[in-house]
C-alpha cells in the first residue's frame, strides 16, 4: 500500500474529533473519512503541523491529546509562529481549561448562595471550613485538574463533566456532597453555562483586548508625538494644505481610541431562573422566596449585569455589540493600513527588514501591513458570522450557542498584536515628504483669500489652474498685490513646510486626549498585561 501523510488539524470546540480548514469552509471527521479527503485538507495548511502516517484507503481514528490549553487554530491559520506570536494569553480565558474553571467557580458559587438561604432547608449553612473547602477547589483549579475533568467527558456534555469532577473532590467531605446533586434540582446547564461565558468574554475583554487595544492606541500616539514636528502634504482628492505626519497618526489614534473606549463599557449579561427561564421549579418547590431578586443578587456578584426577561437562553446581545465595535475597530485599522501602505508607495515611509518585490527588485513591499490585513479580514468575517448567529434564538434553547461564542476573539488579537510589531517597523523619510512639500507652493495659495482683495479668487484661478507653481511664482503674485509692506513680508516668508497652522501642537496633545477618553496615562508604556486561571 502507498504511504502518505496526515496532518493533525485544529477547529474551535470540535479540534479534539474533527479537522477543520475555515477557509474552505468545512470540515471533515477524521475518523470516518478516507485519504483522499484528508489529503485534500492536509495541502492547505503549514507543515508545522502534527503529521501522522497511516496507508492509503485505511480509516484514521479520532486523536485525542492533552493540548486543552490550546485555543482553536491560530498556529496554523495566522502563522503566528512566522513572527513570534501567540495566543497564550487568550488561552488563559477561551480555552477548554479556562471554561472548564468558570464553570467550576459559578456551581460552587451557586451551591454556597444556597447555603445562604434560610428557606432552603435542603443546603444547611455551611461552617467556615466548608466554605474555605468550597472556595480552595476554585482557587487550586489548574490543568492538572483539568485532565480529570478530560477524563469525565465520556457523557460528552461538558458541564455534567464538571459535576462528576466536583463529586471526586467532594468525595470524604459529607457536609457537601449530600447536598452537591441538589444545586441542580432546579437550576439547568444553561443557568451556569451562559453566567460562565459571560465571565469568560468579560475577564478577555477587560485582561486581554482592551490592553491590546489601548496598546495600538499608545503606539499610535508615539507616533505621533514622535513626528508631531515633521511637515507634510496632505493628501484629500490631489494635494491639500500642509500638516504634520503626527497629527495624522494621532487622528487614527484617537478613532481606535473611541472603538476600544466602547468595548470596555459593554455590559456583560446574564440570567439564572431555570427551564425557560420562569422560574417555575423554584417556585414550586420555595414559594416564599424572592427567586428573581436571588438570581439578580446572583449574577450581579459576579460583576455582570443581570438580564431579567429571556427565555431559557440568554440573549448574548453583548455579543452582538461586542462584534460591532470590534469590526468598527479593525476597519479604523483596515484603514490606517491602507494610507500606510499610501504612504510606502509614495516614499514617505520604509520598513525595517525589507521585503523586496520578487518582480520589480527595486520596489519594496508592505508584506507587514498585507499579513495584517489578512487577520483583519478573517476577523471580519468571523465576527459577522457570530453576530448574525447570536442575534437570533431558536424556540426556548440551543445549545449551539456555547460553541460559537468564544471564537471570534483570536483571528483580531492576532492583527493587533502583529501591528504593535509592524508600527515599530516603520521609518519616516523626512526628506522624501519635505520634497513633495517643495514642488507644491500651490498650497499657498489659500492663504491669499484672507485679505479680500478685488477678484481675488479670479486671480488666484489664473495663477494655479494647470499651471505649475513654484516659489518664484508665488512670490511674483505677491509682490503684485496691494497689500501693507509687514503682510507682504510675512507671505513671502512664508513656506509649504511652515505653513501647518496648528498641526503640531494639536498632535502633541493627542496623549492627553486620548488618556483622557480611555481614561489611561498614554506615555508610560504599554498596559497589557497576562491573567486568568491557574
Amino acid at each position: 500500500m502507498e504511504s502518505v501523510t496526515f496532518v493533525r488539524l485544529r477547529a474551535p470546540y470540535m479540534h479534539r474529533y474533527s479537522g477543520f480548514h475555515p477557509r474552505i469552509k468545512s470540515y471533515s471527521f477524521l475518523g470516518r473519512q478516507y485519504c483522499n479527503t484528508a489529503l485534500t485538507l492536509a495541502s492547505t495548511v503549514p507543515a508545522r503541523a502534527r503529521e501522522l502516517t497511516c496507508n492509503a484507503g485505511s480509516k484514521m481514528e479520532p486523536i485525542y491529546d492533552d493540548a486543552n490549553t490550546e485555543f482553536s487554530f491560530e498556529d496554523w491559520l495566522f502563522n503566528s509562529w512566522d513572527v513570534g506570536i501567540t495566543l497564550d494569553d487568550l488561552d488563559k480565558f477561551c480555552s477548554d481549561n479556562a471554561l472548564m474553571y468558570y464553570q467550576i467557580l459559578v456551581e460552587v458559587r451557586w451551591l454556597l448562595k444556597l447555603s445562604e438561604i434560610p428557606e432552603v432547608k435542603e443546603v444547611p449553612t455551611f461552617s467556615q471550613e466548608t466554605r474555605a473547602f468550597l472556595e480552595n477547589i476554585i482557587q487550586d483549579f489548574n490543568e492538572k485538574e483539568a485532565l480529570e475533568v478530560k477524563k469525565k467527558q465520556q457523557t460528552n456534555y461538558d458541564l455534567k463533566a464538571v459535576v462528576y469532577y466536583l463529586k471526586q473532590k467532594c468525595d470524604g467531605h459529607s457536609e457537601v456532597l449530600e447536598v452537591l446533586d441538589f444545586s441542580h434540582s432546579m437550576c439547568t446547564s444553561e443557568d451556569i453555562n451562559n453566567v460562565a461565558y459571560g465571565l469568560l468574554i468579560k475577564d478577555t475583554i477587560n485582561h486581554v483586548m482592551f490592553p491590546v487595544m489601548a496598546d495600538l492606541c499608545k503606539a499610535l500616539c508615539a507616533m505621533a508625538r514622535n513626528n508631531a514636528h515633521i511637515a507634510m502634504l496632505s493628501h484629500s482628492h490631489g494635494q491639500a494644505s500642509g500638516t504634520t505626519l503626527g497629527i495624522e497618526m494621532a487622528t487614527f489614534a484617537f478613532r481606535l481610541g473611541y472603538w476600544a473606549r466602547r468595548i470596555s463599557q459593554v455590559p456583560i449579561f446574564g440570567n439564572f431562573a431555570g427551564v425557560v427561564d420562569k422560574y417555575n421549579a423554584y417556585k414550586l418547590a420555595y414559594r416564599d422566596i424572592d427567586w428573581p431578586h436571588v438570581a439578580q443578587e446572583f449574577v450581579t456578584s459576579f460583576g455582570l449585569q443581570f438580564n431579567p426577561c429571556t427565555t431559557q437562553i440568554e440573549s448574548h446581545y453583548h455579543m452582538v455589540e461586542l462584534s460591532d465595535i470590534l469590526v468598527n475597530f479593525n476597519n479604523v485599522l483596515v484603514e490606517f493600513t491602507d494610507e500606510v501602505r499610501r504612504y510606502i508607495s509614495l516614499g514617505y515611509f520604509g520598513q525595517m527588514m525589507k521585503v523586496e518585490n520578487e518582480s520589480y527588485t527595486y520596489k519594496l513591499d508592505p508584506f507587514d501591513f498585507a499579513n495584517s490585513s489578512c487577520d483583519l479580514i478573517d476577523a471580519k468575517s468571523c465576527l459577522s458570522t457570530i453576530k448574525e448567529f447570536v442575534f437570533t434564538t431558536h424556540w426556548k434553547v440551543n445549545l449551539t450557542d456555547i460553541q460559537v461564542t468564544r471564537f471570534g476573539l483570536a483571528p483580531s488579537l492576532m492583527a493587533y498584536k502583529k501591528f504593535l510589531l509592524v508600527i515599530e517597523k516603520i521609518e519616516v523619510n523626512e526628506s522624501r515628504l519635505a520634497e513633495d512639500l517643495e514642488k507644491n507652493w500651490v498650497v499657498l495659495a489659500e492663504v491669499m483669500e484672507r485679505y479680500n482683495l478685488p477678484e481675488q479668487h479670479e486671480k488666484l484661478k489664473e495663477l494655479t489652474r494647470g499651471i505649475y507653481v513654484d516659489k518664484e511664482s508665488i512670490s511674483s503674485f505677491i509682490e503684485n498685490l496691494d497689500l501693507p509692506k509687514e503682510e507682504k513680508l510675512y507671505l513671502l516668508n512664508l513656506t509649504p513646510l511652515s505653513y501647518i497652522g496648528e498641526a503640531e501642537n494639536l498632535a502633541k496633545l493627542i496623549d492627553e486626549a486620548l488618556g483622557s477618553l480611555l481614561g489611561l496615562k498614554i506615555n508610560q508604556g504599554r498596559i497589557y498585561h497576562r491573567g486568568g486561571w491557574g
